[in-house]
């Protein structure tokens, strides 16, 4: 199958071109500069250089592939409105490009969302965009479906890790650097799924391969490892205390990453399982953490 991937020198898309072209598939992927074009080439994918900005370039590349994966987002907090704005232009003209064709696209979204029994399923939906909530992933996604497009989303946990993490953990370890103690909120459930970025992306070429249009995929490996486990491995790594904060510490200690640091967002990832015969096999999150390499920077 030829395929085109957002975001493929990104921290899940270049593992997810790897398992593409491991499988046999022909990859192209999208990069935004020559040293990322570079990786691309290096992981034995055509590389096309753009931005999800570049409407008419994603437009060709989905509608000359046989299956269109989307990774690519912007993830500076500082301009999150702007860049979920950006992500659902990119899904909407990707999908008018697979208008009639059939094909499959498959769009990454979060897997933070809250619910009223704590426990997200791959059957509930994202909540309606606000301002509380602006990513617009899986709506522009699905709303392709009376296209004929075979759209189906792939949640990511809010910690998708591995050697080589820049996203929440590093976030984590440096606040605890700065503070001089590794925290978690008291009185406050926080609890995040995780999963191995090779896992996920296994997810990703499941779906392209065996989705049906409509699917919610979870590529969640854990339901959910609470703060305060999380805590205690980021003080063994630097060799900290640990320590419970009250709430209204947290903004204080964390500082933007307070939010983050106060979800409770389980994820079942059950009947995504099933469905594709996925089976997790790498690391937990825990055993990263134990691992010197998060610490090392």
């Amino acid at each position: 199958m030829r395929v085109f991937v957002t975001g493929a020198s990104g921290w899940v898309g270049s593992v997810t071109v790897k398992e593409l072209v491991d499988a046999g598939h022909t990859v192209a992927g999208l990069a935004r500069s020559e040293e990322s074009a570079a990786a691309v080439e290096a992981a034995g994918a055509r590389a096309v250089l753009g931005s999800l900005d570049d409407l008419d370039l994603l437009k060709a590349e989905a509608a000359s592939a046989d299956g269109t994966i989307h990774t690519a987002f912007n993830h500076d907090f500082s301009r999150f409105a702007e860049n979920c704005a950006q992500d659902a232009r990119a899904i909407e003209a990707m999908g008018k490009a697979l208008a009639g064709s059939g094909k499959p696209l498959v769009v990454t979204a979060g897997a933070a969302i809250p619910t009223t029994d704590g426990l997200l399923t791959e059957q509930f939906a994202a909540p309606a965009v606000s301002e509380r909530y602006p990513r617009a992933s899986e709506q522009a996604a699905f709303s392709t479906l009376d296209m004929d497009v075979r759209a189906m989303i792939v949640r990511l946990p809010p910690t998708t890790h591995g050697k080589g993490d820049k996203g929440f953990m590093p976030i984590l370890i440096n606040i605890a650097r700065e503070q001089g103690f590794a925290a978690y909120v008291e009185g406050v459930a926080a609890i995040w799924p995780a999963v191995h970025r090779f896992d996920a992306a296994r997810v990703f070429r499941l779906a392209l391969e065996k989705g049906a249009a409509g699917d919610r995929f979870h590529a969640a490996a854990e339901e959910g490892i609470a703060m305060q486990d999380i805590a205690a491995a980021i003080g063994r790594g630097l060799g900290l205390p640990v320590r419970a904060i009250a709430p209204d510490e947290a903004q204080a200690y964390y500082g933007w990453f307070s939010h983050f640091a106060r979800l409770e967002s389980r994820a079942s990832s059950e009947w995504t399982r099933r469905k594709l015969g996925w089976e997790p096999a790498h690391k937990t999150l825990l055993e990263d953490l134990s691992e010197r390499y998060y610490f090392e920077s």
